[in-house]
């Protein structure tokens, strides 16, 4: 269901610099929402979910990543419902999870999921990332992305960063849907603070893993 209040922000190609992504946001204002957790997963979701973390464990030992926690992002769900997940790997359970856009390939509104890794596409890119260091960019606290796949290696030349953007709601929005990036995977500012904390403190880089 597409929510009821269509709201442009400016701007649509991406800059050199790192000034990230612009959003285009379509945000439902004229309901409350109950605070989401992870209970809403299908069996099959929490089973990938499960895979994929186990997987990234895997990589984080191999490749010198911090061990005790990935960031995951299960693309397959709707945009309105919680599916960047924060996932304790010493633990093997989930932390928390929260809202993220996903790329609207240069369209108005993408309908349905593409993906793409082409600098100029303006869509997410599937696969493993070396989360950098943050700065401050156009949309305040940032944090650079390094693609480890063919699928996503152009990330860092696309401009591609991890950023909040007020129009990402802090809550579940489902059925309706949240607005989109030009590639970026936004969140709200509320779950970028809740991020930064565990980020800033890793002496290791941290493994976000997109995926469908």
């Amino acid at each position: 269901m597409r929510a009821v209040l269509f709201a442009a922000f400016s701007g649509a190609l991406l800059m050199p610099g790192f000034t990230g992504c612009d959003s285009k946001a379509e945000v439902n204002h004229h309901k409350v929402y109950k605070e989401a957790t992870s209970n809403n997963l299908t069996d099959k979701e929490r089973a990938k979910l499960h895979s994929y973390a186990a997987a990234a464990a895997v990589y984080a030992r191999q490749h010198q990543f911090n061990t005790t926690f990935c960031f995951l992002i299960d693309m397959s769900r709707p945009s309105g419902a919680n599916r960047f997940f924060v996932y304790n790997l010493q633990k093997d359970s989930l932390e928390t999870d929260g809202l993220v856009a996903h790329g609207r390939c240069n369209e108005n509104w993408l309908e349905g999921r593409k993906y793409g890794n082409v600098v100029g596409c303006g869509c997410t890119s599937l696969g493993r990332y070396k989360i950098g260091n943050p700065y401050s960019g156009r949309f305040g606290l940032a944090y650079k992305l390094y693609g480890l796949d063919t699928s996503n290696n152009n990330a860092y030349n696309r401009f591609v960063v991890l950023h909040s953007h007020e129009c990402v709601p802090v809550n579940e929005v489902a059925p309706n849907e949240i607005c989109q990036s030009d590639g970026c995977p936004t969140v709200s500012p509320v779950f970028l603070t809740k991020l930064a904390r565990k980020l800033d403190k890793s002496a290791k880089p941290v493994l976000l893993w997109i995926y469908d």
